[in-house]
């Protein structure tokens, strides 16, 4: 088993390896003494783990609940979180009790949320079922949900007592899921890990699950303890979202989280005039199954991103790659989100 520990506003371990759901409850009472618990997740998750997760944490002294809204990332808006809160009150949960949010980006993100804002924010552990969630979205703190005029718009900072990763449930996900985190962890080699990067551009990548998984977390880790609250370097992290988050929105979330990063990536690099670079992250999104081309116009998702929770009045900001390993931060005017995205998608057109 790995374990990363990550220190900021709340300590708490990320513990990464096989067999570890049957062990929740175990490793939650080294964090939290035995409280009411609500486990928190999709109607699909549900369904495959839940039983499991309830058993592990009543084996360890819990009194788990279980609230269950239907999946899709659709549904990540105000009235499911309406939903748990109420849930949460009609339950009398109180501060000295713990969420338990089991599932994906889309879980994690919304009962991360409503762990922040219940009482006034009670604790919550991370649980996370998909391979996206486990090396991103479950690290960090971040929590929100979607408005109908884009992603994450309504959200907070809130950090997790606990992460516990299975890393068999990761092995078990169809293709399309492991593509999807896979994802992430290219964001995570151009931003700061050559080594990654190449680990993810050969076939057998999935053969060391384990040890990549810990080390996405370590470099998220490094990031958020030297910015837990995104003023300056954590905006790195964003490589790909300003453009990967216009193209889902305008296919009304059809494409994934996932693969919106990965057309994101290539039109970063693109719009940094970085033709070696554009050409090594296409291979690399090819090398995982990941889309790299936008069915969208620059115009379309210009217009797209201008809601984009990093816009400063008529200032966003973009990552740009310079080198596999290292980005930089640019700030545009919004007017000029149109060209980037249209010298983005050009170069994408032309390598691909």
């Amino acid at each position: 088993m790995h374990t990363v520990h990550i220190n900021n506003s709340r300590a708490y371990d990320v513990l990464i390896g096989p067999g570890l759901l049957s062990r929740v409850g175990e490793f939650m009472r080294e964090a939290i003494p035995p409280c009411r618990a609500a486990i928190i997740s999709d109607s699909t998750v549900d369904a495959l783990y839940g039983d499991e997760v309830e058993s592990s944490l009543r084996t360890a002294g819990y009194a788990p609940l279980r609230c269950t809204f239907p999946a899709g990332e659709q549904n990540k808006r105000l009235d499911t979180l309406g939903e748990i809160l109420e849930f949460l009150a009609e339950n009398h949960m109180t501060r000295t009790d713990v969420i338990v949010a089991l599932g994906g980006g889309v879980t994690g993100d919304m009962a991360g949320f409503a762990a922040a804002v219940y009482v006034r924010g009670i604790r919550f552990v991370q649980v996370p079922t998909t391979l996206l969630a486990a090396v991103d979205a479950s690290v960090g703190g971040k929590t929100a949900v979607d408005l109908k005029a884009g992603k994450n718009l309504a959200g907070a900072f809130h950090q997790p007592s606990l992460v516990v990763t299975d890393t068999d449930v990761l092995r078990q996900l169809p293709q399309a899921l492991l593509s999807d985190g896979a994802a992430e962890m290219i964001k995570h080699g151009v931003l700061a890990d050559p080594e990654l990067f190449d680990a993810l551009c050969r076939p057998d990548w999935t053969e060391r699950l384990d040890e990549l998984v810990a080390r996405n977390v370590a470099i998220k880790r490094d990031v958020v303890n030297a910015d837990e609250f995104e003023t300056g370097l954590r905006q790195q992290l964003n490589l790909g979202h300003t453009f990967g988050h216009a193209i889902e929105k305008c296919s009304d979330f059809a494409l994934s989280h996932g693969q919106g990063v990965a057309i994101g990536m290539v039109i970063a690099a693109g719009a940094a005039d970085q033709t070696e670079i554009c050409r090594k992250i296409i291979a690399a999104c090819r090398s995982c199954g990941l889309p790299v081309k936008s069915p969208y116009s620059a115009e379309e998702l210009a217009r797209a991103a201008l809601s984009d929770k990093k816009r400063k009045g008529d200032r966003i900001t973009l990552v740009l790659p310079e080198t596999i390993g290292k980005c930089r931060l640019e700030k545009i005017d919004v007017a000029g989100l149109e060209d980037a995205f249209r010298r983005g998608i050009a170069m994408a057109e032309a390598l691909a």
